[in-house]
């Protein structure tokens, strides 16, 4: 399976480096306006998690300015996109048409309409598409859905994402509202796609917050009503500039355990019911994982089971009802797509 990399920013660069460790399959291409990035250095690249001083091998890859360029090459068997948000619909669509497998960074699109249609594209042409929502791979997140499935917490009483961090001044397009869909659409869709994941579609909603991401603060704090599970949130997003930390972490608390993580200071702890505790997750490269199932699929042109479009297309249209319910100052809306 020969891949190309569309993007070299700081998602594209973190895909770039996974690939290599993906058995059967190759890093082939690379497309970037910058040759800098195409040289392999990256130590421009900044992201949420820090940036990076690490020189990329290209060497043995082929180089491509234009996204067009990359298509026409009849080797390439998948792209990966990793592109600003705005332009995940026109590229996946022309990559699908291209007879490409694709897998796009999240969010699929930045509106349902078009993540159905980049949907229907992929079945008309035979092709594997995926979202890159790597919570799913994610051993924490992972361990979450597993608990739940097998009803090891018992009924939850209450769950709380929260993911936030500093302004995201490493890229000037997430700002900008119109390419990346704010902090919601851009940040705490992750969240919003692990609810859809392990609770479903919410039959309400309401929310709070500020939305300003111009200035690179752009924060909600979100409520999915479900019947039968107890509230559960879902907050954060981009609060101040400069050295404010990125974190993520949840708890879900169930009548028969509790399970709690939070990165950099809390490991995932499953907390039992009768007062014992016990660590609950296994390191792994959860981008090597995510790209490996991609690969998988790929290769034998089937839907990602594990990370379905249709529900990248739900996370989607919940991420874009928050931002709705968040301008209505907590009235409680029906949560219908």
């Amino acid at each position: 399976m020969r891949i190309g990399v569309a993007g070299l920013g700081f998602m594209g660069c973190t895909h770039a480096r996974a690939w290599p460790k993906v058995p059967g399959a190759e890093l082939a291409a690379v497309v970037s306006s910058d040759p800098a990035k195409l040289s392999g250095d990256i130590s421009a690249v900044g992201g949420n998690l820090g940036g990076s001083t690490e020189k990329l091998d290209f060497s043995a890859v082929k180089k491509y300015y234009k996204f067009e360029d990359l298509l026409e090459d009849a080797e390439i068997d998948a792209v990966d996109i990793c592109l600003p948000s705005d332009r995940h619909f026109e590229t996946a669509r022309a990559a699908l048409r291209a007879g490409k497998h694709v897998l796009v960074e999240k969010p699929l699109a930045l509106n349902g309409e078009d993540a159905d249609a980049l949907i229907e594209e992929a079945a008309r042409a035979g092709r594997t598409l995926m979202t890159g929502h790597v919570l799913r791979f994610f051993p924490e997140y992972r361990t979450l859905a597993d608990l739940l499935r097998e009803g090891r917490l018992g009924a939850v009483r209450s769950a709380f994402f929260r993911r936030r961090c500093g302004a995201p001044s490493w890229s000037r397009w997430l700002t900008d509202a119109a390419r990346s869909g704010g902090a919601v659409m851009d940040l705490l869709i992750h969240d919003i796609d692990v609810c859809l994941h392990v609770f479903g579609q919410p039959e309400t909603v309401s929310a709070v917050g500020f939305g300003d991401p111009a200035r690179g603060i752009d924060w909600i704090e979100a409520r999915l009503g479900f019947t039968g599970i107890g509230p559960v949130i879902v907050t954060g997003g981009w609060h101040q500039p400069g050295t404010y930390p990125f974190r993520m972490e949840f708890t879900v608390a169930g009548d028969a355990g509790t399970l709690e993580y939070r990165s950099g200071d809390v490991p995932l702890t499953l907390y039992n019911a009768n007062g014992a505790s016990e660590p609950a997750a296994v390191e792994t490269d959860p981008f090597a994982k995510e790209l490996k199932y991609f690969a998988d699929c790929a290769r034998d042109s089937r839907e990602p089971v594990l990370c379905p479009p249709r529900e990248s297309a739900m996370a989607v249209r919940l991420a874009a009802l928050l931002v709705e319910a968040r301008k209505r100052n907590g009235e409680e809306m029906t949560c219908r797509f």
